[in-house]
């Protein structure tokens, strides 16, 4: 019992109730995985058989971690502990009883890649087409709808749309096919234990007896199946203990229901609630501004954090022109930082909403020589589909890339597999032409069949297209055509996966890039954006060792904390997201990952968002998060780095140049009352009216000093935001500010 004294009080009486069920809800860094590894090991020390216990967990690395703490304080007896993931104790049971259900116990467990290659081979020979119906999209719909329990024929009666028509049918197929290959996937490890236990009470009598105690680490996190899997084991003694922070759910996307934790009291009227609410991590600062935002939420357990830490100094809002400053900004302030507290490059971390905006961060780490590591992803350039694209464009620039055409012959797919492109491989070698030149050969014919043969053509008659115009247009808008004909981006947004939009953004990304660098670069070239890409693409961060700054979305940053945090992109129809504005259970998600992000940080958190940025190749204006408005203004300092919130302009960068040293570009604030400057949405300075702009009518010819002679097209906006479209002779179509493009009428 000695060791209860390294306790608080709330966490000693959370511990020594270990009868009945009991909820303890640990707030942010309030000492979470302590209370549950003492609780375990407080039940040994008192008698209890370690095999009673099960924990359950999601990270086999927090069960490690508690199975040698446990281990530490009452040793070797600790190892019987049923400890581990929800999906290998509940594959252990099933390896046990598998024969109840119909299955050999040496049943294969398929990943999620073995499932995506059955439910391919599934389409194939059910007729289905993968052009039309990606098959992603489909195996995403199977497994949401076992964890929503359905069978393919309650799940066929979900909709009468052709995309679940289809799906239906390959569930029905997939699922006959795993029984007959004695195979269950990720998602059967959760249903098949929930079958036994339900058409063999027997059985579940035998781990009722065997559990008398039940410990559920991030309970926030369980889905509806987990949740009755739980329940079903505990019915017998009722001694289970759930630890989680409501306040902390945030992976709705992959099933979890907050109102698991949010109904625990109705599903056991008898519980004890126990509330752990100090804070060993952050400043008080830092978990006030956090409470200041999600005290809003409705539905959620009251608690409000508090520490006995330094009060902590103000929260940092950064306020910008566009995205690329605020990378800039960041980097500046991570400099700042350095040098005045002597931190070291791994106290930084900084977070975002999405794995797009991770490209304007690193193009300025990069630019002032910063090394950073990626958690949860690779770097932009570096991401499959980005590479995909670029792959595009370099055959485009150089048909003679036969290892770029090769990556895209079948990107997305069109029916050209490897034994056709060996083929063509074998054809081009026998008449000595390039591959490219293989592709587009009529003589092709003799060696492929028809179908085939027509999808080859159609993927060369495109490159050929984009050829023909790489002297016409913009890269920008080459690109942005390239994207839209082959339908990539299209097909991600119908597959329609939490994964498969967050490729389709970094797509739109890469297009933004280019967007940039023409814009900051008049009369650059295609080649030019891929030769600075292909120049950062070659730099391996792994050099740097682990003395670098971390880059990560929040969701990945659960769990994890830093002396120093970063939380940029702080823009309505960003974070949050724009799908969750007019749904009150999806923006309250999203609020609570804002309070994740905020109490990531230990000593100091910077906040920004930009008040312009490009999205897909186009440029357009941001409005400032809710999230702002609902923080507390007595706990934050505007950084002299911020803007005066005039309308933004599109950025320039003196030099160019993705490798070269640049300055930050940002202004120093005029002398401004924050709280009605900061913290108010930017306006339009419609009184200032450009004077180009009143001179120009839609078909007025100028002279622009770099792109010379055009014709004005069109005209939209007033004042500092007053744009036009000009078709110059030299370099077509460009779409400008007028307020820095001098025009002059010819």
């Amino acid at each position: 019992m000695s060791f209860l004294q390294h306790l608080n009080q709330a966490q000693q009486e959370a511990v020594l109730a270990v009868d009945g069920p009991v909820m303890i809800v640990a707030g942010a860094g309030s000492g979470k995985t302590r209370v549950l590894t003492y609780r375990a090991a407080h039940l040994i020390d008192q008698g209890e058989r370690p095999e009673s216990i099960l924990a359950l967990t999601f990270t086999n690395k927090a069960a490690e971690e508690m199975k040698g703490r446990i281990r530490g304080l009452v040793g070797d007896p600790s190892r019987e502990i049923w400890m581990g993931t929800f999906h290998s104790l509940f594959a252990r049971i099933l390896r046990k009883e598998a024969a109840a259900i119909g299955y050999g116990r040496n049943f294969s467990i398929y990943d999620t890649d073995d499932s995506l290659s059955l439910v391919k081979k599934i389409m194939n020979s059910l007729g289905v087409s993968q052009q039309q119906f990606n098959p992603q999209g489909i195996r995403s719909r199977i497994s949401l709808a076992k964890n929503q329990m359905m069978s393919p024929k309650v799940y066929r009666e979900t909709g009468l749309d052709p995309m679940t028509e289809r799906a239906a049918s390959v569930y029905e197929e997939y699922e006959r096919r795993l029984r007959k290959c004695n195979a269950m996937d990720f998602d059967d490890l959760l249903l098949k234990p929930l079958d036994l236990f339900r058409q063999h009470p027997e059985i579940l009598q035998r781990y009722h007896y065997r559990f008398k105690y039940i410990l559920v680490d991030e309970y926030q996190d369980t889905n509806r199946v987990q949740y009755l899997l739980i329940k079903e084991l505990a019915a017998h003694h009722r001694n289970i203990c759930v630890v989680g922070d409501d306040a902390q759910s945030i992976y709705s996307f992959r099933g979890a229901d907050i109102r698991n934790i949010l109904e625990f009291e109705q599903d056991y009227p008898d519980c004890r609630v126990f509330r752990l609410e100090q804070n060993y991590r952050s400043t008080q600062t830092i978990l006030s501004a956090a409470d200041s935002i999600i005290r809003q939420n409705v539905d959620q357990i009251p608690k409000k954090l508090w520490t006995k830490n330094d009060i902590g100094e103000k929260v940092v809002l950064t306020v910008c022109q566009n995205d690329l400053e605020e990378g800039m900004a960041i980097v500046a302030q991570i400099e700042e930082e350095s040098r005045r507290e002597k931190r070291d490059l791994k106290d930084f971390a900084v977070l975002y909403r999405t794995n797009a905006q991770s490209r304007s961060l690193e193009d300025a780490l990069r630019r002032h020589a910063i090394p950073y590591v990626i958690v949860g992803g690779v770097a932009f350039y570096k991401r499959k589909e980005i590479k995909d694209i670029l792959a595009y464009l370099r055959v485009v620039v150089n048909p003679l890339d036969a290892e770029s055409l090769a990556r895209i012959i079948n990107v997305p797919a069109r029916a050209i597999g490897d034994t056709t492109l060996e083929k063509i491989r074998r054809y081009a070698q026998k008449h000595s032409l390039s591959l490219y030149d293989a592709v587009g050969a009529s003589g092709l014919s003799d060696v492929l069949q028809d179908r085939t043969m027509r999808a080859v053509q159609e993927f060369h008659a495109v490159l050929e297209k984009y050829r023909g115009l790489k002297e016409k247009v913009s890269a920008s808008e080459l690109a942005r055509a390239l994207v839209d004909e082959i339908g990539v981006a299209h097909q991600l947004k119908e597959e329609n996966t939490p994964e498969s939009l967050a490729r389709r953004e970094n797509i739109f990304e890469l297009v933004s890039a280019l967007t940039e660098f023409n814009d900051n670069r008049p009369g650059a070239t295609l080649e030019d954006f891929l030769q600075e890409v292909s120049l950062v693409s070659d730099v391996d961060m792994t050099d740097f060792g682990r003395n670098a700054v971390t880059l990560m979305t929040i969701h990945a940053a659960k769990g994890l904390e830093f002396p120093v945090i970063f939380v940029a992109g702080l823009e309505e129809g960003l974070f949050p997201l724009s799908n969750a504005l007019e749904d009150r259970k999806e923006l309250e998600e999203e609020r609570r990952l804002m309070y994740v992000a905020m109490t990531r940080a230990r000593q100091k958190l910077y906040i920004s968002y930009a008040v312009s940025r490009y999205r897909y190749g186009e440029f357009s204006y941001s409005m400032k998060s809710r999230f702002l408005n609902e923080l507390d203004i007595s706990l934050v300092r505007v950084s002299d780095q911020s803007i005066s919130l005039k309308p933004a302009t599109p950025r320039t960068i003196p030099g160019g140049g993705l490798e070269r040293p640049l300055r930050t570009g940002l202004r120093k604030p005029k002398r401004v009352d924050e709280s009605a400057h900061y913290f108010s949405d930017a306006m339009p300075d419609y009184e200032n009216e450009s004077q180009d702009g009143a001179r120009l009518r839609v078909g007025t010819r100028v002279i622009h000093e770099s792109f010379g002679a055009g014709r004005v097209i069109a005209l939209d906006g007033r004042g500092e935001t007053a744009r036009a479209v000009v078709d110059f002779e030299s370099v077509g179509r460009k779409n400008l500010m007028l307020k820095f493009a001098h025009l002059r009428p010819q």
